[in-house]
Protein backbone atom coordinates (compact mmCIF):
# COMPACT_ATOMS: atom_id res chain seq x y z
CA UNK A 1 0.00 0.00 0.00
CA UNK A 2 3.20 2.60 0.76
CA UNK A 3 4.43 1.57 -2.64
CA UNK A 4 1.48 2.51 -3.89
CA UNK A 5 0.83 5.77 -2.68
CA UNK A 6 4.62 6.74 -3.27
CA UNK A 7 4.28 5.75 -6.97
CA UNK A 8 1.34 8.04 -7.04
CA UNK A 9 2.90 10.88 -5.37
CA UNK A 10 5.37 10.82 -7.67
CA UNK A 11 3.64 10.65 -10.83
CA UNK A 12 1.29 13.65 -8.95
CA UNK A 13 5.45 15.82 -9.10
CA UNK A 14 5.71 14.49 -12.59
CA UNK A 15 2.28 16.07 -14.12
CA UNK A 16 2.59 18.93 -11.55
CA UNK A 17 6.15 19.63 -13.25
CA UNK A 18 5.45 19.02 -16.56
CA UNK A 19 2.42 21.54 -16.25
CA UNK A 20 4.54 24.32 -14.88
CA UNK A 21 7.18 23.60 -18.05
CA UNK A 22 4.22 24.00 -20.15
CA UNK A 23 2.72 27.21 -18.18
CA UNK A 24 5.95 28.93 -18.06
CA UNK A 25 8.16 28.04 -21.53
CA UNK A 26 6.31 30.53 -23.82
CA UNK A 27 7.40 33.23 -21.42
CA UNK A 28 11.19 31.90 -21.44
CA UNK A 29 10.78 31.62 -25.66
CA UNK A 30 10.23 35.56 -25.75
CA UNK A 31 12.20 36.72 -23.46
CA UNK A 32 15.33 35.16 -25.14
CA UNK A 33 13.78 36.37 -28.57
CA UNK A 34 13.52 39.84 -27.35
CA UNK A 35 16.02 42.19 -27.43
CA UNK A 36 16.91 44.17 -23.78
CA UNK A 37 15.48 47.50 -23.25
CA UNK A 38 18.88 49.10 -23.22
CA UNK A 39 19.49 47.18 -26.99
CA UNK A 40 16.19 48.95 -28.08
CA UNK A 41 17.03 52.46 -26.98
CA UNK A 42 20.14 52.23 -29.05
CA UNK A 43 18.42 51.35 -31.92
CA UNK A 44 20.40 48.16 -32.56
CA UNK A 45 18.63 44.55 -33.60
CA UNK A 46 19.06 42.24 -31.38
CA UNK A 47 17.93 39.77 -33.94
CA UNK A 48 16.35 40.89 -36.82
CA UNK A 49 18.01 42.51 -39.51
CA UNK A 50 18.34 46.37 -39.31
CA UNK A 51 15.37 47.78 -41.25
CA UNK A 52 16.29 50.83 -43.57
CA UNK A 53 15.29 54.03 -41.49
CA UNK A 54 11.93 55.88 -43.16
CA UNK A 55 11.99 59.46 -43.75
CA UNK A 56 8.89 61.60 -41.97
CA UNK A 57 7.15 62.98 -44.52
CA UNK A 58 4.06 65.54 -43.30
CA UNK A 59 1.10 65.88 -44.90
CA UNK A 60 -0.44 69.31 -44.68
CA UNK A 61 -4.30 69.77 -45.28
CA UNK A 62 -6.27 72.91 -46.36
CA UNK A 63 -9.33 74.44 -47.86
CA UNK A 64 -9.31 76.81 -50.91
CA UNK A 65 -12.44 78.83 -50.80
CA UNK A 66 -14.58 79.48 -53.68
CA UNK A 67 -17.95 77.85 -55.18
CA UNK A 68 -17.21 74.94 -53.88
CA UNK A 69 -14.28 75.21 -51.46
CA UNK A 70 -11.74 72.18 -52.14
CA UNK A 71 -10.52 70.69 -49.58
CA UNK A 72 -6.92 69.55 -50.49
CA UNK A 73 -3.78 67.05 -49.02
CA UNK A 74 -0.02 68.14 -49.86
CA UNK A 75 3.16 66.59 -49.21
CA UNK A 76 6.24 68.93 -50.03
CA UNK A 77 9.47 67.10 -51.70
CA UNK A 78 12.00 66.32 -49.02
CA UNK A 79 15.75 64.67 -49.63
CA UNK A 80 17.53 61.59 -48.28
CA UNK A 81 17.62 63.65 -44.59
CA UNK A 82 14.19 64.72 -44.58
CA UNK A 83 15.11 68.06 -45.56
CA UNK A 84 12.49 70.44 -47.61
CA UNK A 85 14.09 70.82 -51.17
CA UNK A 86 12.29 72.20 -54.86
CA UNK A 87 10.08 70.02 -56.30
CA UNK A 88 11.08 67.68 -59.82
CA UNK A 89 7.68 67.73 -60.76
CA UNK A 90 4.46 68.71 -59.49
CA UNK A 91 2.10 65.55 -59.40
CA UNK A 92 -2.10 66.61 -58.75
CA UNK A 93 -3.52 63.35 -57.79
CA UNK A 94 -8.09 63.14 -58.38
CA UNK A 95 -10.10 59.92 -57.14
CA UNK A 96 -12.55 57.56 -58.16
CA UNK A 97 -16.14 57.71 -56.96
CA UNK A 98 -15.79 55.28 -53.45
CA UNK A 99 -12.10 57.18 -52.33
CA UNK A 100 -10.95 60.63 -51.56
CA UNK A 101 -7.81 62.73 -51.26
CA UNK A 102 -7.25 60.55 -48.02
CA UNK A 103 -6.98 57.62 -50.33
CA UNK A 104 -3.71 58.62 -51.59
CA UNK A 105 -2.30 59.37 -47.95
CA UNK A 106 -3.35 56.00 -46.45
CA UNK A 107 -2.20 54.07 -50.04
CA UNK A 108 1.49 56.12 -49.10
CA UNK A 109 1.30 57.59 -52.41
CA UNK A 110 2.05 61.25 -51.21
CA UNK A 111 4.50 59.82 -48.51
CA UNK A 112 6.25 58.21 -52.24
CA UNK A 113 6.49 61.11 -54.59
CA UNK A 114 7.51 63.40 -51.28
CA UNK A 115 10.91 61.58 -50.66
CA UNK A 116 11.23 60.91 -54.61
CA UNK A 117 11.48 64.68 -54.94
CA UNK A 118 8.04 65.60 -55.92
CA UNK A 119 5.95 67.55 -54.82
CA UNK A 120 1.79 66.00 -54.51
CA UNK A 121 -1.36 67.31 -54.13
CA UNK A 122 -4.72 65.52 -53.62
CA UNK A 123 -7.98 67.21 -54.11
CA UNK A 124 -11.42 66.02 -52.88
CA UNK A 125 -13.47 66.82 -55.90
CA UNK A 126 -16.90 68.20 -55.07
CA UNK A 127 -19.13 66.12 -52.87
CA UNK A 128 -16.64 63.55 -52.07
CA UNK A 129 -14.18 63.89 -49.08
CA UNK A 130 -14.38 66.97 -46.97
CA UNK A 131 -15.43 69.05 -50.39
CA UNK A 132 -19.14 69.93 -49.89
CA UNK A 133 -21.05 69.31 -53.70
CA UNK A 134 -21.96 71.89 -55.67
CA UNK A 135 -24.70 72.87 -58.63
CA UNK A 136 -21.38 74.93 -60.16
CA UNK A 137 -19.71 72.17 -61.14
CA UNK A 138 -22.46 70.35 -63.82
CA UNK A 139 -21.23 71.09 -66.64
CA UNK A 140 -17.78 70.21 -68.73
CA UNK A 141 -16.49 73.65 -68.86
CA UNK A 142 -17.48 74.34 -65.25
CA UNK A 143 -15.17 71.03 -64.44
CA UNK A 144 -12.44 72.37 -66.40
CA UNK A 145 -12.61 75.76 -64.73
CA UNK A 146 -12.77 74.34 -60.85
CA UNK A 147 -9.16 71.81 -61.86
CA UNK A 148 -7.93 75.13 -63.04
CA UNK A 149 -8.87 77.32 -60.41
CA UNK A 150 -7.53 74.69 -57.91
CA UNK A 151 -3.76 74.84 -59.70
CA UNK A 152 -3.61 78.63 -60.65
CA UNK A 153 -4.08 78.83 -56.81
CA UNK A 154 -1.52 76.32 -55.53
CA UNK A 155 1.21 77.50 -57.96
CA UNK A 156 0.90 74.70 -60.26
CA UNK A 157 2.15 75.52 -63.41
CA UNK A 158 2.42 72.37 -65.61
CA UNK A 159 1.09 69.57 -63.67
CA UNK A 160 1.37 65.49 -63.74
CA UNK A 161 -2.48 64.61 -62.88
CA UNK A 162 -3.52 61.66 -62.47
CA UNK A 163 -7.00 60.40 -62.94
CA UNK A 164 -9.12 57.57 -61.96
CA UNK A 165 -12.31 55.82 -62.58
CA UNK A 166 -15.18 59.14 -61.89
CA UNK A 167 -12.26 61.76 -61.74
CA UNK A 168 -12.62 61.57 -65.73
CA UNK A 169 -15.55 63.67 -65.81
CA UNK A 170 -12.51 66.72 -64.92
CA UNK A 171 -9.50 65.50 -66.63
CA UNK A 172 -10.38 64.05 -69.82
CA UNK A 173 -12.45 67.61 -70.44
CA UNK A 174 -9.30 69.80 -69.37
CA UNK A 175 -6.96 67.45 -71.31
CA UNK A 176 -8.61 68.80 -74.32
CA UNK A 177 -8.78 72.39 -73.49
CA UNK A 178 -5.51 72.63 -71.77
CA UNK A 179 -2.94 69.94 -72.71
CA UNK A 180 -0.28 72.42 -72.66
CA UNK A 181 -0.82 73.27 -68.99
CA UNK A 182 -0.34 69.23 -68.46
CA UNK A 183 3.68 67.50 -68.09
CA UNK A 184 2.14 64.39 -67.85
CA UNK A 185 -1.01 62.65 -67.42
CA UNK A 186 -2.32 59.13 -65.90
CA UNK A 187 -5.88 58.34 -66.42
CA UNK A 188 -6.63 54.89 -64.69
CA UNK A 189 -9.27 53.72 -66.24
CA UNK A 190 -11.26 56.98 -66.55
CA UNK A 191 -14.71 57.79 -67.58
CA UNK A 192 -15.43 59.88 -70.52
CA UNK A 193 -13.21 59.03 -72.84
CA UNK A 194 -15.54 57.94 -75.29
CA UNK A 195 -17.00 61.54 -75.59
CA UNK A 196 -14.37 62.71 -78.17
CA UNK A 197 -13.34 61.90 -81.62
CA UNK A 198 -10.33 60.31 -82.89
CA UNK A 199 -8.93 63.72 -84.28
CA UNK A 200 -9.30 65.30 -80.69
CA UNK A 201 -6.88 62.63 -79.37
CA UNK A 202 -4.38 62.54 -81.95
CA UNK A 203 -3.43 66.44 -81.21
CA UNK A 204 -2.94 66.10 -77.87
CA UNK A 205 1.07 65.75 -77.50
CA UNK A 206 0.89 65.14 -73.84
CA UNK A 207 2.69 62.29 -72.37
CA UNK A 208 0.41 59.72 -70.92
CA UNK A 209 0.34 56.24 -68.98
CA UNK A 210 -2.66 54.16 -69.63
CA UNK A 211 -3.42 52.11 -66.39
CA UNK A 212 -6.05 49.59 -66.11
CA UNK A 213 -6.61 46.05 -64.27
CA UNK A 214 -6.57 43.41 -66.52
CA UNK A 215 -9.77 42.19 -64.59
CA UNK A 216 -11.65 45.50 -65.31
CA UNK A 217 -13.17 44.35 -68.39
CA UNK A 218 -15.73 47.08 -68.85
CA UNK A 219 -14.82 50.77 -67.76
CA UNK A 220 -10.78 49.79 -67.69
CA UNK A 221 -10.87 47.71 -71.48
CA UNK A 222 -13.27 50.49 -72.91
CA UNK A 223 -10.89 53.78 -71.97
CA UNK A 224 -7.92 51.82 -73.09
CA UNK A 225 -9.10 51.21 -76.23
CA UNK A 226 -9.83 55.33 -76.37
CA UNK A 227 -6.38 56.22 -75.26
CA UNK A 228 -4.76 54.73 -77.31
CA UNK A 229 -5.32 57.02 -79.93
CA UNK A 230 -3.26 59.38 -77.47
CA UNK A 231 -0.37 59.88 -79.73
CA UNK A 232 2.73 59.75 -76.88
CA UNK A 233 1.09 57.00 -74.53
CA UNK A 234 2.70 54.33 -72.18
CA UNK A 235 0.48 51.28 -71.09
CA UNK A 236 0.30 49.36 -67.73
CA UNK A 237 -1.62 46.38 -67.47
CA UNK A 238 -1.72 45.22 -64.24
CA UNK A 239 -2.52 41.14 -64.27
CA UNK A 240 -5.00 39.97 -61.47
CA UNK A 241 -5.75 43.44 -60.77
CA UNK A 242 -9.80 44.89 -60.82
CA UNK A 243 -10.80 48.40 -61.63
CA UNK A 244 -9.23 50.30 -58.79
CA UNK A 245 -5.90 48.63 -60.02
CA UNK A 246 -3.62 50.76 -57.60
CA UNK A 247 -5.75 49.71 -54.39
CA UNK A 248 -5.17 45.57 -55.18
CA UNK A 249 -1.40 46.05 -56.47
CA UNK A 250 -0.21 49.36 -55.01
CA UNK A 251 3.74 48.19 -54.79
CA UNK A 252 3.34 47.40 -58.96
CA UNK A 253 1.77 50.82 -59.26
CA UNK A 254 3.87 52.97 -57.44
CA UNK A 255 6.91 51.62 -59.24
CA UNK A 256 5.24 52.31 -62.91
CA UNK A 257 4.08 55.71 -61.48
CA UNK A 258 8.02 56.73 -60.47
CA UNK A 259 9.09 55.13 -64.04
CA UNK A 260 6.93 57.48 -65.78
CA UNK A 261 7.52 60.66 -63.49
CA UNK A 262 10.97 60.20 -64.33
CA UNK A 263 11.06 59.87 -67.82
CA UNK A 264 9.32 63.37 -68.07
CA UNK A 265 11.95 64.98 -66.52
Amino acid sequence: MNFLRNRLVVLGLVLLATLLLYLLLPSIRQGSMEPSLDVQRMGLAAVSPPQPSAINVSVRTGQLPGDPPLFFREALPVDGAGRQILPRLQVVLLHGQAFSSKTWEELGTLALLATNGYQALAVDLPGFGNSPDSDAVKTDQHRVDLLGRFMEALGVRTAVLLSPSMSGHYSIPFLMKHSAQLHGFIPIAPVGTRSFTPQQYQSIQTPTLIVFGALDTNLGAQSHKNLMQLPHHSVLKMEGARHACYMDKPKEFHQALLDFLSKLE
